[in-house]
């Protein structure tokens, strides 16, 4: 009895222990996992799924790395990258143009979604069917001058002038409240209020930048990092992508499942609009490119020469400096 009494006293120490060796054990993985800070653009949406399905299904702990999402707050996703407290971000192809110009270190390295999905909508019942239609109409933004001139470019093309467009800053206001109350129409992405507008019924006049000038499809948004990371860290940027691609690519192949990660992470999102922007969204992630997040220096350089063209630049963009594919998965 004394013997087998011993006996049990053993293995119950020898189970405490080897217990605590392999909480010890998973405490040293965490501590040897590579701190990664991750902010994002805008609140979390469908644009941002892939970020959630890597982290979601182990991808960012595959390459050893924690990755922690912030959102922006006021300072904005640019400026924190730019400045290494992020060190990565979402973006836009138009603000890193203005940016890299100005002097700031910030390069885009995946383009999260191959074309601009974004126009001009308004309520059916505006009858806005045309760009000349923005004439005697009030335009809801939110004060960047880029707007005037791509209201411009559009109604230059239909012998008709923005001049003739009352530009109001909407601020915070959700765009379905806008038109009933303040405006005809605004500048949307329409993988999530026009995806809104379909759920609510609600019939919309879309006119895409994309139909009236190829300069203006570019890439909105992308990922993006600074210099010095690249620079100094390399790989780190290389397991990053290698993670994120893998979930994009995941979004891709199962719309469904990757709404529900999105939804999991964020349960204030509206369910039923998650699921309908990603099943929208998940075949524009990579659309007609080679691999997920691939860009081209055409589409940087159109855009650039625009812009410079509408003087929103002071100088010329060397755009073979703004972004690269070096990092992204063969």
């Amino acid at each position: 009895m004394k013997k087998l009494l011993m006996l049990l006293m053993l293995t119950t120490v020898l189970v405490a222990c080897n217990g605590n060796n392999e909480s010890k054990s998973a405490d040293q993985d965490e501590d040897t996992k590579q701190k990664i800070k991750f902010v994002l653009d805008w609140t979390p949406n469908t644009n941002h799924t892939g970020i959630y399905v890597a982290q979601k299904k182990g991808y960012f702990n595959d390459e050893g790395l924690d990755v922690e999402i912030m959102m922006p707050g006021e300072v904005g996703a640019d400026q924190l990258v730019a400045s290494g407290k992020a060190d990565f971000g979402v973006g836009a192809q138009e603000s890193i143009t203005e940016a890299r110009v100005q002097g700031v270190p910030i390069v885009s390295i995946a383009a999260v979604i191959q074309h601009n999905t974004s126009g001009f909508a308004s309520p059916k019942e505006k009858d806005i069917t045309s760009p000349k239609d923005f004439a005697g109409k009030t335009y809801g933004g939110w004060g960047a001058p880029v707007e005037k001139a791509v209201l411009t470019s559009l109604m230059n093309q239909e012998n008709a002038s923005a001049d003739d467009v009352d530009i109001v800053n909407m601020g915070n206001t959700d765009f379905f409240t806008a038109v009933k109350r303040d405006i005809d129409f605004a500048w949307i992405y329409y993988g999530w209020t026009g995806v809104e507008a379909e759920l609510r019924g609600e019939e919309l006049n879309m006119l895409y930048l994309t139909d009236y000038s190829k300069k203006l499809d570019y890439y909105t948004p992308v990922l993006t990092t600074n210099e010095q990371t690249i620079e100094e860290n390399p790989e780190t940027v290389k397991k990053f992508l290698a993670a994120v691609s893998k979930g994009y690519r995941f979004a891709i192949d199962n719309p469904d499942e990757a709404a529900a990660i999105l939804i999991d992470a964020v349960p204030d999102l509206d369910v039923e609009l998650v699921q309908a922007s990603q099943e929208w969204l998940s075949p524009k992630y990579q659309d007609d490119a080679d691999r997920w997040g691939e860009q081209k220096l055409e589409v940087w350089e159109n855009y650039a020469n625009w812009m410079y063209d509408n003087n929103l630049l002071d100088t010329r963009l060397d755009s073979e400096k703004a972004f690269t594919n070096e990092f992204l998965p063969k």
